[in-house]
């Protein structure tokens, strides 16, 4: 996702500096780039390699006026970065998280600027999806909110404000949502090819959830459940067992190749 938003970013004529602490992710990102964008511009979008001049990746934090994380959903590595960032960017800078569920309040406690932490989950496809979910903590300054919701608009996108409170909106009513369809699997009530098919033509959604998480990722789904389980003691929240499985197993989605189906090279 972080090469969806620097994409988007550069599309409206920013600077963006791409970084990822994984050994050649941020040029596969600009190559998953440059075919989006190619493919943006067959629909009449912005020319690939002018939006491409715009990015550039980089080793490690640089000053910047902004900071959106989108690393893995786990809170001790999101914090860790937000604590890098708290040093590596100038002290009006604003740090956003692309978390899914984490709160925005545990992020601002690593940093000496709470009023300047925010959340800014974008959605994927980021080039195509218009909502931009934006969570202000107790602490997070109108100043900051107010940027930030400025900012989506100037993408594009439409913002959409939460509160902060695990798995925020949209998680907190998808997740179950997910879960339950992997529990009519893992109990036979029908399989994932008509579970899918349900759920697009009955509830009129693009995507059915087994394929949806399949796309988010089993093991994120995982995570942001776990965290709406700890965070708000509901067992409703709890990863059913067969997700738990696959992630074990290694069966990721469509990154690993195979999830509720498989996704041949």
């Amino acid at each position: 996702m972080g090469g969806g938003i620097a994409q988007v970013l550069a599309a409206s004529g920013r600077q963006v500096s791409l970084h990822d602490a994984v050994p050649g992710a941020a040029e596969n990102a600009l190559q998953s780039m440059r075919r989006s964008l190619d493919k943006l511009a067959e629909k009449g979008g912005a020319d690939a390699g002018g939006v491409l001049e715009r990015v550039e990746g980089v080793g490690d934090l640089v000053p910047a006026d902004l900071m959106i994380e989108a690393v893995v959903e786990d809170a001790v590595v999101k914090k860790d970065l937000f604590r890098r960032a708290d040093d590596a960017l100038p002290p009006e800078a604003i740090l956003a998280s692309n978390t899914s569920s984490i709160p925005i309040a545990s992020l601002a406690a690593a940093t000496r600027r709470p009023a300047q932490v925010i959340g800014m989950h974008f959605f994927n496809p980021v080039p195509v999806l218009k909502l931009v979910e934006v969570i202000s903590s107790d602490e997070t300054s109108d100043e900051t909110r107010a940027a930030i919701v400025a900012l989506a608009e100037d993408l594009g996108k439409v913002p959409a404000e939460a509160r902060d409170s695990p798995g925020f909106v949209s998680n907190r009513i998808l997740m179950p949502f997910l879960n339950e369809a992997a529990y009519a699997l893992e109990e036979g009530v029908a399989e994932a090819e008509a579970i899918d098919t349900i759920a697009k033509l009955g509830f009129a959604h693009p995507m059915g959830p087994l394929a949806l998480a399949d796309l988010i990722g089993l093991d994120t789904c995982v995570a942001i459940m776990e965290v709406l389980h700890e965070g708000l003691g509901d067992p409703k929240y709890e990863p059913c067992p067969l997700l738990r499985q696959h992630v074990a197993a290694g069966r990721l989605g469509r990154k690993s190749g195979r999830g509720f189906y498989e996704y041949p090279k």
